[in-house]
């Protein structure tokens, strides 16, 4: 929907868990020495300010990094992003996904980012103009099915749509699995919002029924606000490397330990 802007909702606790294990496997992956492909469908601007007052409105960086920037040890994929970020845009700087890829891959790998949103678009290319890459102002799920397979074959691909479309819980089944059968050896991330009517359950159950071997991770937590629907995250991984399973643990452990503390 061209009326989404994430700045509402960046560093949130979703962000968390979502960026904090991209961050991971893409430093997992980017130890062998093969070039890689990062790619995704809904990119957002790449760069965002926590002192912005659409930021500030909602509350949800402040019940998120804020206070879970101190939940990761110093050498963590995540927080050495999120500290190179703020060392070069200061303090209250967090970046999105695509500046998460690109601080965490190396010159001989491929980025491959999608964003409708014009003025999102604007502001994706001017945070990634440093890095390099290709940017399409185009449909993201277009853009997935037209690159996969991309060359190099090994890589990843992050699907985080803003589920405004109601229609992706029911569509978003069929085009993973369209996208998996084409790059059957790629990295599958999607990542979807628990709200509290479960709109995401038929759809992860659709999931689970074409890719049985994925894996799904979910966190829960507190409302960032009064009436605010999204009570959890969820991450539905195709191909997850090894140690995967591990690292989401530790990370629930860590959503656990804060969820009935201070937000």
């Amino acid at each position: 929907m061209l009326s989404y802007q994430h700045i509402y909702h960046a560093g949130n606790l979703a962000d968390v868990h979502k960026h904090s294990l991209l961050a991971w496997v893409l430093a997992y992956m980017t130890r062998k020495n093969k070039p890689l492909s990062y790619l995704e469908t809904h990119a957002g601007r790449g760069l965002y300010d926590l002192a912005d007052a659409a930021a500030i409105k909602t509350g949800e960086a402040a019940r998120g990094i804020n206070l879970a920037a101190d939940w990761f040890v110093a050498d963590h994929p995540y927080r050495q992003v999120l500290q190179r970020i703020r060392a070069r845009h200061g303090a209250t700087a967090y970046p999105g996904s695509p500046l998460i890829a690109a601080e965490s891959l190396r010159p001989m790998d491929n980025i491959h980012l999608s964003e409708l949103h014009p003025q999102e678009f604007a502001a994706l290319q001017n945070a990634m103009s440093p890095y390099g890459g290709i940017f399409r102002q185009r449909d993201g799920w277009e853009m997935a099915m037209s690159v996969c397979p991309p060359e190099p074959r090994r890589g990843l691909l992050l699907i985080d749509p803003s589920f405004e479309v109601k229609s992706d819980y029911q569509t978003i089944p069929t085009t993973i699995t369209k996208i998996h059968r084409k790059w059957s050896v790629g990295v599958l991330m999607l990542w979807y919002p628990i709200l509290t009517d479960g709109p995401h359950r038929p759809m992860v159950g659709a999931l689970k029924s074409a890719i049985p071997d994925a894996t799904v991770h979910e966190v829960a937590f507190p409302p960032a606000r009064t009436g605010h629907r999204m009570i959890g995250s969820g991450l539905f991984v195709v191909n997850a490397p090894y140690g995967f399973a591990e690292e989401a643990a530790q990370l629930s452990k860590l959503f656990e330990d804060h969820q009935s503390g201070p937000m």
